[in-house]
């Protein structure tokens, strides 16, 4: 735990992390967080001693190191949905909600935009972006504000999955997340696309379809 506040304050930069989830499913939105430790007290950081990448905590850790997270720091979450996603792709939407999320962050920072340093998951940078950034490989096992914001991520995501599936609950997307599980892809096939879909992400499935039936 001290190790991934370390690395942060090594900068000597105010550090805000970002972090995205939904990058892989076939279905719902992709979510970026950013999030800026202000203070950082020997009580807090005992509460987030088991802050890691979101995705090797179960659900019930993630949820409460998100209570203490959302209420101990500068935060932000936004969710790009599919109609962009089909538009921009899947890169540009992640890379776009990150960009939202930590301008919405530094906004509420009220500091010199030369104080602070963006922390990216990573190995790509933000676009258009007019503040220092660092990628940073597998930054949420090594960037206590990465792990922070994969975490915000992850729970809201996983929250709007869940809503998501009492609309739609042949698809089982509040235990698979939109990912392509078996169960997933045997629901498209017998249901076909919900709007929460991304077609572009079934262009291979549909074409092994095809394929078979004129087989």
């Amino acid at each position: 735990m001290n190790q991934l506040f370390d690395f942060d304050k090594s900068f000597n930069k105010i550090i805000i992390g970002t972090d995205e989830a939904g990058r892989g499913p076939a279905a719902g939105g992709v979510f970026a967080a950013c999030v800026c430790f202000k203070n950082t007290s020997p009580e807090l950081i005992k509460q987030l001693e088991k802050l890691n990448d979101s995705k090797k905590l179960s659900k019930s850790a993630r949820e409460k190191l998100y209570d203490t997270i959302k209420l101990n720091t500068v935060n932000s979450v936004i969710c790009i949905e599919v109609n962009e996603i089909e538009k921009i792709n899947i890169l540009n939407s992640s890379l776009k909600a990150m960009k939202l999320a930590c301008e919405n962050v530094i906004s509420q920072l009220g500091a010199d935009k030369n104080e602070i340093l963006t922390l990216v998951d990573g190995n790509k940078l933000i676009k258009n972006y007019g503040y220092e950034q660092k990628f940073i490989i597998k930054g949420d096992g090594k960037s206590a504000s990465i792990a922070a914001a994969s975490i915000l991520a992850k729970v809201e995501r996983d929250w709007y999955m869940e809503k998501l599936d009492k609309e739609f609950p042949q698809y089982c997307w509040s235990k698979n997340a939109g990912y392509l599980t078996a169960k997933h892809i045997e629901a498209i096939d017998k249901y076909g696309l919900s709007p929460y879909h991304r077609p572009s992400f079934l262009k291979k499935h549909f074409e092994k379809v095809k394929q078979l039936t004129l087989c």
